[in-house]
């Protein structure tokens, strides 16, 4: 028998809507939604991101778009 092997955790990535801090590190100049092969996220990752910084955008925490 062969023993057991665990994958180490890498620490959880919490992306929560009101927390813009953190969200405006996954969107770009123009505030667009940087892509996974930037971000280093997985997809599940990515996913999270995309649907808090949606969530954001429609309760105008985040802006759609930034013109210059």
């Amino acid at each position: 028998m062969s023993e057991e092997r665990t994958r180490p955790k890498k620490p959880s990535l919490k992306f929560d809507y009101k927390d813009i801090k953190t969200l405006k590190r996954y969107l770009s100049d123009s505030a667009k939604i940087v892509p996974r092969r930037r971000t280093g996220l997985s997809a599940k990752e990515q996913r999270r991101v995309t649907v808090a910084v949606k969530r954001a955008r429609h309760l105008a925490l985040l802006p759609y778009s930034i013109r210059e």
